[in-house]
């Protein structure tokens, strides 16, 4: 047992007040804070680093897999087809067009397996995913936020939470200016880690991962590389002269690690360097237009995909796959399979014993072979979409979130361009 010390007692001061505080700028964070930002609530979306975008820009998972149920049909749209709107008026992402999702032309599947929109088991068709630019991505994820009034504070940590009773009345956050608290209404746990639902005392399953970093390589000579068959796992990005390597340690690393363990983390941050550095030098001396390729940017972060998961109202199964609900907030295909759906019920995005405390993302109340699914960024978008919505409706009609009318969350989201079957 490691030994303690006793800390005095101090005051926190409380240097803001806001109706929804999200935590965590992903996908989802964003989502979140606009939705409730345009519904009319005063909200803040608080992120640990200096930009927005999480996994989807410093972790390099620069692919939105995907918008579609894999025969064709768009099932992700709100603020997520939003946002390929404002990266396609920049000309910073690629997708097909509406005309080609669910062909399974070999010439066209072949084109879009190059840009890392089509993954999973064969027979493939096309899918509606997207490649873009994060550092587009952030810049978009800025302004939108802006646009929509939101109060955005970068370089905070949440440690703590204050409660009444079941509901949380202050977050404690630290950061170079101190320890400090926010006062709130309604809490939106963004974290991908369950942070503050585990603050919040609620349960949470947790999962250990194989890490991924991510990273991208320049100076490739393309004609070449393109003209290999060999495809040894790496994509072509939207401008020439470079590549995305969605670069695992599934079967390099000697352990599984625990996300949540700052510990494994190092670990597994100075393992996956090594690894990627020896993996650059494997491709110049074997695939063919690396010869004079050069390591361009390491992913910020490690591609976590996965650790706590909030132990909700509702634990959406696996078992549940394909089955249209009418609680359903958000809907998602699957990445790797063709014509399969997850409904998302509002009571999985809700804490069981905390009133005002919900979930979005990748933390959401799911079993772990939903959460493939649910833990995409199409996916993320569209939960973090209904928690901020949800949020908003919940504090204007003076009720916990459990008591947000379902039927009126989804007409809502609806009339906002969400896609609910």
């Amino acid at each position: 047992m490691n030994p303690v010390i006793t800390e005095p007692e101090r005051t926190t001061p409380v240097i803001a007040e806001t109706d929804v505080l999200v935590i965590g700028g992903g996908a989802a964070g964003i989502a979140a804070a606009v939705a409730a930002s345009r519904a009319g609530a005063r909200a803040m979306l608080v992120e640990r680093y200096g930009s927005l975008g999480g996994l989807a820009t410093n972790g390099l998972i620069i692919l939105l897999l995907t918008l579609d149920d894999g025969r064709g049909k768009q099932v992700i749209a709100g603020l997520c087809q939003e946002m390929v709107d404002r990266l396609a008026a920049r000309n910073a992402c690629l997708f097909p067009p509406r005309d080609e999702w669910g062909l399974g032309d070999p010439a066209l599947v072949e084109k879009y397996q190059r840009l890392g929109l089509v993954w999973g088991s064969a027979p493939h068709v096309v899918r509606y995913s997207v490649a873009y630019d994060p550092e587009e991505f952030k810049c978009e994820a800025d302004q939108i936020v802006a646009e929509a009034g939101v109060d955005l504070r970068f370089h905070r940590w949440a440690v703590g939470v204050v409660k009444d009773g079941p509901r949380i009345t202050h977050v404690i956050f630290e950061s170079k200016a101190g320890r400090e608290a926010i006062a709130c209404s309604a809490v939106i746990d963004c974290t991908g880690d369950a942070d503050i639902a585990v603050l919040a005392g609620e349960p949470v399953e947790n999962e250990l991962v194989h890490p991924w970093l991510w990273f991208r390589t320049a100076n490739v000579d393309m004609d070449a590389a393109e003209g290999s068959r060999l495809r040894p796992g790496y994509y072509r990005t939207i401008w020439p002269g470079g590549y995305l390597h969605p670069w695992g340690a599934a079967e390099r690393i000697s352990r599984q690690v625990d996300a949540t363990n700052p510990d494994d983390l190092t670990f597994a941050e100075v393992e996956c360097r090594r690894l990627v550095r020896a993996e650059v030098d494997r491709l110049r001396g074997k695939a063919p237009g690396f010869e004079q390729a050069y390591l361009s940017g390491f992913a910020a972060s490690l591609g976590i995909t996965e650790s706590r998961r909030l132990v909700g109202r509702h634990v959406l199964s696996r078992e549940e796959m394909d089955q249209p609900r009418s609680d359903a907030v958000a809907v998602t295909g699957h990445w790797t399979k063709y014509g399969s759906t997850y409904h998302i019920p509002w009571d999985s995005l809700l804490a069981s014993g905390t009133s005002n405390l919900a979930c979005a993302g990748r933390c959401i109340s799911v079993d772990h072979r939903t959460h493939h699914a649910t833990k995409e960024i199409p996916a993320c978008f569209a939960t973090g979409e209904a928690a901020g919505l949800g949020a908003a409706m919940a504090l204007q009609a003076g009720l916990p979130l459990a008591g947000v009318p379902v039927e009126s969350l989804r007409a809502r989201l609806t009339a906002a361009g969400a896609l609910l079957g």
